[in-house]
């Protein structure tokens, strides 16, 4: 049996949480129905400043950890 690759092991893991997280927005988007649910649209911007919050500090994650394997040099 083939060892998994950090690589292999990241895209097995990467697709299947990209997968449900874009299964968890479309979820959130049948909440805009009113004719089942009532909201204003203080609602509506709270529930995507959270998200967005969260989707810049995950970004960042990536932002830093390309950054520190640079490494510093006066050439």
């Amino acid at each position: 049996m083939k060892k998994e690759t950090k690589r292999d092991k990241f895209i097995r893991l990467a697709e299947a949480r990209t997968n449900k997280i874009i299964g968890m927005i479309r979820l959130l988007g049948n909440c805009a129905n009113t004719r089942i649910y009532e909201y204003n649209k203080e609602d509506v911007r709270k529930i995507f400043a959270a998200i967005e919050e969260e989707l810049k500090a995950a970004k960042a994650k990536y932002d830093i950890a390309d950054t520190e394997e640079k490494k510093f040099s006066l050439k």
